[in-house]
């Protein structure tokens, strides 16, 4: 098969593009370094050509709910229109668990990114997984108070990108199945306790307080609203066991 992966050189996209190669598959990798450019469209079509398959992972990195649904609708919208227009059998999204019970602005987005998918005249996957381990590394990076880092209270079940990049991969080769279980990692964490965790793994000595972080993600993630429920799939890879493979 060819499977074109919109993001595929990103965090998840990376591990798709590897587990297509992998199961023996052609991998066509969609990004602006390969003169795809999904916001205008440019270079779509050619790019899709013979494609049997789309895996959307492409994202972007803002925190206004007008910039993240102008981005997912043009990118998307284009894609899905393009991979009309090549006769791909199905587009596989990658969406995120709880965009629907938390009212954050990136999260507008992802709603707006999954309803243009399931009104494409394509066949259509969406498979909604949890945060990333990555997570703990991107927090400790943005999340600070002047010079301090801080660690965000926040209930998480962080999953593998590479098993969801493996699972990406595995659907794309599949038929259509709409809205597919959920993925998320073996266990429930506490987001400060990695994000402390990550700090000291790459020598950071300093003081991390832990805190309630306000605004509508963080909150809606200690009250539990990002974690997976009780059908779905989990991943193997515990955050512990990622850390330390780093």
């Amino acid at each position: 098969m060819r499977i074109a992966v919109a993001g595929g050189t990103g965090t998840v996209g990376r591990h798709t593009v590897e587990a297509v190669r992998t199961a023996g598959h052609d991998a066509v990798v969609l990004s602006r370094s390969q003169g795809v450019d999904l916001v205008t469209g440019q270079g779509l079509d050619d790019a899709l050509a013979g494609a049997d398959a789309v895996v959307d992972v492409a994202s972007i990195e803002t925190l206004t709910a007008s910039a993240a649904i102008e981005f997912f609708t043009a990118a998307t919208g284009n894609l899905v229109s393009a991979a009309s227009n090549a006769g791909v059998g199905q587009v596989v999204l990658l969406s995120i668990v709880g965009i629907d019970r938390i009212p954050y602005d990136y999260y507008a987005g992802k709603i707006a990114q999954e309803k243009i998918v399931e009104a494409s005249r394509v066949p259509w996957t969406i498979l909604r997984a949890t945060q990333f381990h990555e997570f703990a590394e991107q927090m400790f990076a943005r999340a600070k108070l002047g010079p301090v880092h801080i660690a965000p209270n926040a209930r998480t079940q962080p999953v593998a990108a590479s098993e969801v990049g493996a699972r990406l991969a595995a659907l794309a080769a599949g038929d259509p199945q709409g809205r597919v279980r959920d993925l998320a990692g073996p266990r429930e964490e506490q987001l400060s306790d990695m994000v402390r965790a990550f700090a000291r793994r790459t020598g950071f000595r300093g003081w991390i307080p832990r805190l309630n972080v306000p605004g509508p993600q963080m909150a809606g993630m200690r009250a539990g609203h990002a974690l997976p429920g009780p059908d779905a799939d989990l991943g193997r890879q515990s955050f512990a066991e990622w850390l330390a493979a780093r």
